[in-house]
């Protein structure tokens, strides 16, 4: 989403309109859910998708038609049986479409885009919020749980009803679209060796935030991570020194060593982190466990851990852990996200 929203501001410097196209409802079958989005100009699609296939190409022919009319739009694809197969289409379903028309150089959307990218770098909880209601001119607004509201002016009832979920919300005789644009939480990835680099990568790719911790020089300069939020280095045993772990953050523990791991573990399990995970065998932990009993640690306390880490894919190399690691970790957000 960020580069969707970078692809947006340079497109409106750049004195081009742009069309903002999002998925606000779907049921059955259908190649994406609510929340996907694809940004569209005159030379074509810039950033994102909406699952691809003739979903995907009718929208980019009507997006033209907006782009030409200067008119925002509802559109409402209806799949049924005998239409999924004449559009070559493995999945049905009901999808509505909202095509946002964005002029070029609008000082508003310039300044809405700018703050977006701002609540991006800051790492700020936020929600988007389109007006669909049908006969608007529509608009975008952004709410951060800090920075509060920013943008198109939005009733305090839609505000209070923001939630993990993608939601449609009606107000008065006004209909809004509201999806969260930045989750809470980051990944701190313990250890900076060879699947930590191929991990960095493959979480930001899915909008993970990660930050890289190790006690070794060498193996935390800003250069082999950089798409890392931020690269530290920090005193094993101090890690409370060097960081905050809140309840929405990640934890992933792969240093150099088992006796790092298990130092770690004993100052994690005292904070309320949302998840950690390991890597290692069952031999390594069974063996880590035993000391951190002897510590007083519980088997409550030793379930919060996940290891080995990842989801059993069979995977062996670093790149291939990576997958793993990150597929795991979708699987927990996207759990969360809808408890």
């Amino acid at each position: 989403m960020k580069n969707l929203f970078q692809s947006l501001h340079t497109a409106l410097t750049q004195n081009q309109d742009a069309v903002l196209v999002t998925v606000v409802a779907s049921s059955g079958s259908t190649p994406r859910g609510a929340g996907a989005r694809m940004l569209i100009t005159n030379n074509g699609p810039i950033a994102g998708t909406i699952g691809g296939g003739a979903i995907e190409y009718r929208s980019q022919q009507l997006a033209q038609t907006v782009l030409r009319q200067k008119s925002s739009r509802m559109e409402y694809f209806q799949l049924r049986k005998n239409q999924v197969e004449d559009l070559g289409m493995i999945c049905g379903g009901d999808v509505n479409i909202y095509f946002q028309y964005i002029p070029a150089g609008d000082a508003r959307y310039l300044s809405l885009t700018e703050q977006i990218l701002s609540l991006y770098a800051q790492g700020e909880q936020s929600w988007l919020i389109t007006d669909i209601t049908r006969g608007h001119a529509g608009g975008l607004a952004v709410y951060g749980q800090k920075s509060g509201l920013m943008g198109l002016k939005i009733p305090a009832d839609v505000i209070s009803g923001l939630g993990s979920k993608p939601t449609l919300a009606q107000s008065g005789q006004n209909l809004y679209y509201c999806e969260k644009l930045i989750q809470a939480g980051i990944v701190y990835i313990f250890g900076g060796g060879h699947i930590a680099q191929a991990l960095v990568p493959a979480l930001s790719a899915v909008d993970f935030r990660c930050v890289v911790l190790e006690d070794r020089e060498d193996f935390c300069q800003k250069e082999r991570f950089p798409l890392a939020e931020n690269t530290m280095l920090i005193d094993n045993n101090r890690v409370t020194d060097f960081i905050t772990v809140r309840q929405d953050d990640y934890i992933v523990i792969m240093t150099r060593g088992h006796k790092d791991d298990t130092v770690i573990q004993a100052q994690i399990l005292r904070t309320p982190a949302h998840y950690i995970g390991v890597i290692g065998s069952a031999r390594k932990t069974a063996g880590v466990f035993a000391i951190l009993r002897d510590q007083g640690f519980t088997d409550q306390d030793l379930s919060r851990i996940t290891t080995p880490i990842g989801l059993n894919i069979r995977a062996e190399t670093p790149a291939e852990i990576a997958v793993s690691i990150t597929a795991q970790l979708i699987q927990v957000r996207a759990m969360k996200n809808h408890a």
